[in-house]
């Protein structure tokens, strides 16, 4: 009896302990978050190590997932369609409207708000994205930076040939590249043309020509036009001289990255990733590096400026938690940090301030490219239509069509403008 007691006891006391245990495991919140890799080791590094700390002050347990930028439309699409979703995530401006306007993120009006109060205020050209009538005044996601592109030369290639100020138009651009081309030592244009977002550097390039997506009301596809049958032309002909390097129209995103860096490219089209390479590994061909604007075109001159943001997920079972890591991202301490190791420009009034923007040449380029540049869609409606065509890099495919498949302009043109019609009626 005494033997059949003291088991009884034993028991009892492994099924007190187990429960304490279980319910201390369950009690541990767990929070998963997707951010976006860019091309900085050490700004990767401490975003991550940033949201660990956050969770180790909280006592909740972290996963993080770093994914390449290029890749995150198709990985959340997938998610959502699984019911895996991250509880956070990084995404930019046209993920976030796709994303939200799916229903898959949650607004987080309060949260935008006290960020923006507690640091000086949004900046105006953060505020315009932000705002955008699709959102019908909620917010979805905490924006931790703008970003767009500066153009990069070779002032030691360029400057024997006469050409010692930087391009003002494209067509002045595309002339020094055909002066400079030398293949295969270096190639004048090391533009994307490829599938990936430095790719749709090609729409700027379209509606500084004058060409447009869609009319001003955003509904009606407007590809089918001679402004964009002269742009086609032009960089078909450019390609045609030679002056862009082999694979540029199947490059990743560092593609452009390695051609510059690499020597191979006299001209780059870069938010700032490689002038971190060049200051931590070849000063030398920093140096002989200089920045300038994007250029304009026959029509116009556009500059986009776009918005990175934070997010969390509308099926997310920790949303508080959430807010209270991104409100944690945005503190000074960290973002300062993740500037001198990125590619960005500030988001908020109260990071106008930091060093970086004063110390380095393109953190300048990207600070007044933050106040001076135009909104990221201008001058599109900014609607999910266009972030769909957009995150199909329909554009950089029409001069595909020609370059690669040897197809027409006009056959390319009406290709690409179908193609648009059929995404934007779903949207009707």
């Amino acid at each position: 009896m005494l033997r059949k007691n003291a088991l009884l006891s034993f028991l009892l006391i492994c099924a007190t302990l187990f429960g304490v245990l279980s319910v201390s495991a369950q009690d541990t919140p767990k929070l998963t978050y997707w951010g976006g890799l860019i091309f900085s080791d050490a700004a990767n590094s401490a975003q991550e190590a940033r949201i660990k700390q956050w969770g180790e002050e909280n006592g909740v347990e972290v996963e993080v997932v770093m994914i390449n930028q290029n890749e995150m439309t198709q990985r959340v699409s997938a998610a959502i369609e699984s019911g895996t979703m991250p509880d956070a995530l990084d995404l930019g401006a046209g993920e976030m409207l796709l994303f939200s306007q799916a229903g898959a993120l949650e607004p987080i009006t309060d949260t935008y708000t006290e960020i923006g109060e507690a640091h000086g205020g949004w900046l105006e050209s953060v505020q315009a994205t932000m705002d955008n009538p699709v959102y019908e005044g909620e917010i979805y996601g905490i924006p931790y930076a703008t970003n767009g592109n500066l153009i990069f030369r070779r002032n030691d290639v360029l400057e024997p040939l006469g050409f010692t100020e930087a391009p003002e138009t494209w067509e002045e651009l595309g002339e020094m590249a055909v002066a400079a081309n030398n293949p295969p030592e270096y190639y004048g244009a090391g533009i994307a043309l490829s599938n990936v977002g430095d790719g749709n550097l090609t729409v700027t390039m379209l509606q500084s020509w004058g060409g447009r997506i869609a009319d001003d009301e955003g509904k009606s596809c407007t590809i089918d036009s001679e402004e964009t049958r002269a742009f086609l032309t032009w960089i078909t002909d450019l390609y045609a001289e030679g002056v862009f390097p082999p694979g540029a129209t199947t490059w990743d995103g560092a593609g452009d990255n390695t051609a510059y860096q690499s020597g191979q490219a006299v001209f780059i089209a870069n938010p700032g990733s490689v002038y971190l390479y060049m200051r931590d590994n070849d000063p030398d061909l920093g140096d002989n590096t200089r920045y300038s604007a994007l250029p304009a075109g026959p029509v116009g001159r556009f500059s986009p400026v776009g918005v990175v943001v934070r997010s969390i997920s509308a099926s997310s079972e920790n949303k508080d938690l959430a807010k209270d890591l991104l409100a944690y991202l945005a503190e000074d301490e960290f973002i300062e940090e993740y500037y001198n190791n990125g590619i960005y420009g500030p988001a908020l009034e109260g990071q106008t301030g930091f060093d970086i923007f004063k110390d380095s040449p393109v953190h300048a380029g990207a600070l007044d490219r933050a106040y001076n540049g135009t909104p990221g869609a201008f001058p599109e409606v900014d609607n999910p239509a266009l972030a769909e065509f957009n995150s199909n890099f329909l554009i950089p495919k029409m001069v595909q069509r020609v370059v690669v498949d040897g197809i027409s302009v006009d056959d390319a043109v009406l290709e690409t403008q179908a193609a648009c019609e059929v995404i934007y009626a779903k949207y009707e």
